[in-house]
């Protein structure tokens, strides 16, 4: 059983606590009763480890457990969840300074390491999708005023 994710923007803590009561503690990447929500799928992209991965190759820092830093906002079964956590600004702003020109170096670079190349390293372009889908989501939220949050359940 693995560990669902989405990644997706609002414009506080409690607009975010609320669209996880609309939606029943559910997926927000899939829209529902004409609620719409601009969320990513990240599958099982994790946002301490793997997406701070990304966040590090992009600052091009080491890779630190605190360099995404989440704030638990809401839980449904504490052991089964699902979960919500807010992500930083920093994290926001700088996933969402990632540019055209960089995507392809970052998408090989992140496709290499220990969390998604677990099987071999993925292939140069693999990463692409998802890295346009986040920096995309992060642009339009801070230029929205609007913040991060992660969604995830098992």
């Amino acid at each position: 059983m693995g560990v669902l994710y989405d990644c997706f923007r609002a414009k506080d803590d409690a607009a975010a606590v609320g669209l996880m009561e609309d939606f029943e503690g559910g997926a927000f990447a899939v829209g529902r009763g004409g609620i719409a929500v601009d969320a990513v799928d990240l599958k099982g992209i994790e946002p301490t480890v793997t997406l701070g991965k990304l966040v590090s190759l992009v600052r091009q820092v080491d890779w630190d457990v605190s360099l995404v830093d989440l704030e638990l906002l809401w839980s449904g079964d504490e052991q089964d969840g699902p979960w919500l956590m807010s992500l930083d600004r920093a994290a926001r702003d700088t996933l969402a300074s990632i540019s055209n020109a960089q995507v392809r170096e970052l998408s090989a670079r992140w496709g290499r390491i220990e969390e998604l190349a677990w099987s071999g390293a993925l292939s140069d372009d693999e990463m692409l999708p998802v890295i346009e889908k986040v920096a995309a989501l992060a642009q339009r939220a801070r230029d929205a005023g609007q913040d991060l949050y992660c969604w995830c359940c098992l």
